[in-house]
């Protein structure tokens, strides 16, 4: 293994102690550990995932539901039975979830923290390469605990990024243990397949790409040659499906720039969110460990070079979600463990107390699913009785979910309902077809030309209209006044429910 590729020479000739070998054909005790902590982190993860607010899926996870199911139960593919800025990789997820269950929220977060399990799975594997079985405990406990944070929004393991994370961790560990040119080309192939869940895998991508640089030029060529295979392979399985490739890259990529769209954001703003992911989060107790192994390597490797370029693309692409996070974890779990484990190897010292520390230190908060774990006992918290009165709030997940539900008892399946504003887990739980590819309220100029012209074609049988102060804080004035006047001319007023005025059509 080159050079480039060795981020601690002390930690190089760490070794696992004969006494820890079992006879063969039985389970090591370093691996014995490192069975128990993926397992414990695993059902961390599930309670944390499962014993969730509301028991619903969220507003993100709503809308790739709904979009998947329309493709899976009605035929109707990404883009054109539902439009959103994510790749149709997870539409499959999601619609291979109602396709089995239902409208449900469990299945995505158990398949997603399957594909987490793998992806930490193979950050140990990394890690144990280079610098020891001691070595990866540690990596796998700063990346399974951190993967939890509030700040990385731990609960919502469904999310692109899983997957996305997933094949760009396996692509690092090809390519470090790749002994020829095959190994280079899955490498890329890998990677490919980790940016068609996410684009932001991009510049992890131009990460390997540089490495490849550093070998043989042979090895660059396969690689480049892997990222095209699995980019074109993404293509056939779209193509073969009836996906329009216009359309994924219109909606994926060149409608995600301007006003209105996701990354429609001021300077200030921007600031603030930086500061808020960077310098109020868990996120800081990683910087000591980082500053340790700048100080021993005193050069940039392949991981510092990993860890600058998603910093990088995180702050391209200015959105600051809480789960953009993750993106930096794998690397930085890495360079706090190997920087330990250095520390370990040069002071002899003992891995029980320090590895007590970070369990300690890195733990998430345990509130949300404790207070869950008593709602499985006490039924709905969430009343109608509660809203349609002043102050309106804005419903939670329970409260979304009850009032879909309520719309698809009082309407038929064959009749269109709209949500306005970002009624996503009204529309999911309704399991109605909205009138409009747009049903989440995106602002592009594309998006509200193609959503006056559904909504002028398609009168749904019933709308739904905020009467929180959300909607008019972060819906567009011509969008609310295009609906005013449509309730105005064509609907009456039904009941409130949940605060929200429903609107049936007048026959």
């Amino acid at each position: 293994m080159p050079d480039t590729f060795t981020p601690l020479e002390p930690a190089r000739r760490y070794k696992i102690v004969r006494a820890f070998r079992n006879p063969k054909g039985m389970i090591s005790r370093p691996d014995l550990y490192v069975l128990c902590v993926i397992i414990i982190l695993v059902l961390l993860q599930l309670s944390i995932s499962l014993l969730t607010n509301g028991f619903a899926l969220s507003a993100d996870e709503a809308m790739w539901h709904y979009i998947g199911r329309n493709w899976f139960r009605n035929g109707l593919v990404p883009y054109s039975g539902g439009a959103d800025n994510k790749s149709p990789l997870i539409f499959v997820v999601f619609g291979l979830s109602d396709k089995l269950f239902g409208v449900n929220y469990w299945f995505p977060r158990v398949f997603g923290t399957l594909a987490q399990s793998i992806g930490t799975f193979y950050l140990y594997k990394i890690a144990k390469q280079i610098a020891g079985w001691q070595a990866g405990l540690m990596t796998i406990s700063f990346y399974g605990l951190s993967v939890l944070w509030h700040g990385a929004d731990g609960r919502y393991v469904s999310y692109t990024e899983t997957y996305d994370i997933m094949f760009i961790i396996i692509s690092f560990y090809v390519f470090i243990g790749a002994k020829g040119k095959n190994g280079i080309f899955i490498s890329g192939f890998m990677a490919a397949i980790g940016l068609g869940f996410r684009l932001s895998a991009f510049f992890s991508l131009i990460a390997l790409f540089i490495a490849s640089l550093q070998k043989k030029r042979v090895y660059t060529l396969m690689f480049c040659l892997g990222v095209l295979s699995g980019i074109l392979f993404l293509a056939l399985m779209g193509f073969l499906a009836g996906i329009d490739l216009h359309e994924v890259y219109t909606n994926a990529f060149a409608d995600n720039f301007g006003a209105g769209s996701t990354t429609d954001h001021d300077f200030l703003w921007r600031m603030v969110q930086f500061y808020n992911m960077f310098f109020y989060s868990e996120l800081i107790l990683f910087y000591p460990l980082v500053m340790v192994y700048l100080f021993i390597k005193r050069k940039v490797d392949w991981l510092v070079l990993w860890l600058i370029l998603v910093f990088t693309g995180i702050n391209i692409v200015g959105n600051y979600a809480r789960v953009d996070m993750k993106e930096l974890l794998p690397a930085l779990s890495l360079a706090g463990a190997f920087a330990l484990a250095h520390l370990i190897n040069e002071y002899k010292l003992s891995i029980k107390p320090i590895m007590l520390i970070i369990w300690i230190c890195f733990s998430p908060k345990l509130l949300e699913p404790f207070v869950n774990f008593q709602r499985l006992f006490t039924g709905e918290f969430q009343k109608a009785e509660n809203f349609c009165h002043e102050p309106f709030i804005q419903p939670d997940e329970s409260a979304s979910r009850q009032l879909g539900q309520w719309v698809k008892t009082n309407t038929s399946p064959n009749q269109k309902v709209l949500v306005t504003g970002y009624g996503t887990q009204v529309q999911a739980y309704s399991e109605r077809l909205s009138p409009s590819i747009y049903f989440c309220a995106t602002q592009t100029r594309l998006a509200k030309q193609r959503f006056f012209k559904d909504l002028k074609q398609n009168k749904p049988e019933m709308i739904l209209v905020p009467l929180f102060p959300e909607y008019k804080l972060f819906i567009d004035a011509d969008l609310r006044s295009f609906i005013d006047k449509l309730v105005a001319k064509d609907y009456y007023f039904d009941r409130c429910m949940f605060n929200y005025n429903i609107f049936k059509i007048r026959k």
